[in-house]
C-alpha cells in the first residue's frame, strides 16, 4: 500500500497526507448518518422552543442555529467519552457508518504498513465539527469545536503507553484548506516528548517549541493525515464561511497500552487471530454505554498526566 518513500517520510518526518483514502460511499453514509442524529436533536431543541424552525435549514444550518442558541451537538456526536466527570446519561454517537469508517480496508492496510497487522482500534478518537471562527463563542475552548492547541499525540494519554506502537489517522469528512483550519506540524519526532501543560486545552509547555518550521497540511474530503505519536501539530482558525469537519481516529499494536485503558478498545485487524476481529458496530456501541456506566459510578480517571504548576508550565 504505501512507497518506501512514504514510508521513510513517516519514520523521519513524523506524518504523512494521502488523497483518496476513504471511499465516496463511506462519507456519504456517514453524512446521512450524521444528518439523521443532527434531525433528531434539532427536533429536541425545537420542541423546548430553543431553536427557529428546522424546516429550512440543511445539516449545516441546524448546526449554526443550534450552536449560537447555546446547545450542544458535540457531545452527542462525538465518538468518545469526555475527559471530565462522566455523568451516566452522557450521550456519544456508535453507528454502523462511522464503525464502518473505522475499520475501513484501504486504512487499515495503510496502518499495517507502518505498526504491523495486529491492530487494534484505539479509544482515543473524537469527531471535530469546527464552526467558522466568527460563530465561536466568546468563551469556546473546547479543541474539538475551535482551534487546537499545539500537541503530541502521546501528550494526551497515560504513561503506560509511552512505549506503545501508535499511529494517528485524521480523516476530512470536508475538504480541509488553510482558510478552513486544516492541520498543520511541526516536521521531527527527534526530540521526543516534549513537556505539556494544561492550558486552554492541553499544549505543548512555552518556549518548547520552535512553531515558525509549520507546515501546513491541506487535504480533500476522503483524504488522511497519518501521525506520528512524537510529532508535534496543531490545526489553524477556521476563517472560512463553512464549518470544518473530521474525524481522529488512532491505531496502535494490539496488546499494548492504548493510554487511556479505561475506555474500551476492539481488535480492528489480526493476521494471527482473525476471529478477534470485531465486526458488528453494536458491541462497539455496547462497550462504551457499558464503560460509561462503570465510569459514571467510580472515582474520575483524569484523561492526562500534566500539573499546571509544574516548572515549565510557569
Amino acid at each position: 500500500m504505501l512507497s518506501d518513500t512514504q514510508i521513510t517520510e513517516f519514520r523521519t518526518q513524523g506524518y504523512f497526507a494521502m488523497e483518496d483514502v476513504i471511499p465516496g460511499s463511506v462519507l456519504d453514509a456517514i453524512r446521512a448518518e450524521y444528518a439523521a442524529l443532527m434531525d433528531g436533536l434539532y427536533a429536541g431543541w425545537q420542541a423546548e422552543g430553543r431553536v427557529p424552525d428546522g424546516d429550512p435549514l440543511d445539516f449545516w444550518g441546524k448546526l449554526s442555529a443550534s450552536y449560537a442558541a447555546g446547545c450542544d451537538w458535540f457531545q452527542p456526536m462525538d465518538i468518545s467519552l469526555p475527559g471530565g466527570e462522566i455523568a451516566a446519561d452522557c450521550p456519544m454517537h456508535f453507528g454502523p457508518a462511522i464503525f464502518d469508517l473505522v475499520v475501513q480496508e484501504r486504512l487499515l492496510d495503510i496502518i499495517q504498513d507502518l505498526i504491523g497487522p495486529e491492530i487494534t482500534s484505539n479509544p482515543i478518537q473524537h469527531v471535530r465539527i469546527k464552526p467558522p471562527s466568527p460563530q465561536l463563542a466568546a468563551n469556546e475552548v473546547r479543541a474539538h469545536i475551535t482551534s487546537t492547541d499545539w500537541h503530541q499525540d502521546r501528550g494526551v494519554g497515560h504513561e503506560d503507553a509511552d512505549a506503545t506502537d501508535m499511529i494517528t489517522a485524521w480523516v476530512a469528512i470536508t475538504d480541509a484548506t488553510v482558510a478552513n483550519g486544516c492541520l498543520q506540524v511541526v516536521p521531527g519526532i527527534d526530540d521526543g516528548l516534549l513537556p505539556h501543560c494544561p492550558q486552554v486545552q492541553t499544549a505543548i509547555a512555552p518556549r518548547h517549541l520552535d512553531t515558525t518550521r509549520a507546515v501546513p497540511l491541506p487535504v480533500k474530503a476522503g483524504g488522511v493525515v497519518l501521525f506520528h505519536p512524537l510529532v508535534p501539530h496543531a490545526s489553524l482558525p477556521n476563517t472560512s464561511d463553512d464549518f470544518r469537519w473530521s474525524f481522529d481516529l488512532r491505531y496502535n499494536v494490539t496488546g499494548q497500552s492504548t493510554g487511556r485503558d479505561h475506555f474500551p478498545s476492539f481488535v480492528a485487524r489480526s493476521r494471527a487471530a482473525p476471529e478477534t476481529e470485531l465486526r458488528d458496530w453494536r458491541v462497539w456501541r455496547d462497550a462504551w454505554f457499558s464503560a460509561r456506566d462503570k465510569l459514571a459510578v467510580s472515582p474520575h480517571i483524569p484523561i492526562h498526566r500534566w500539573a499546571s504548576d509544574a516548572p515549565y508550565c510557569a
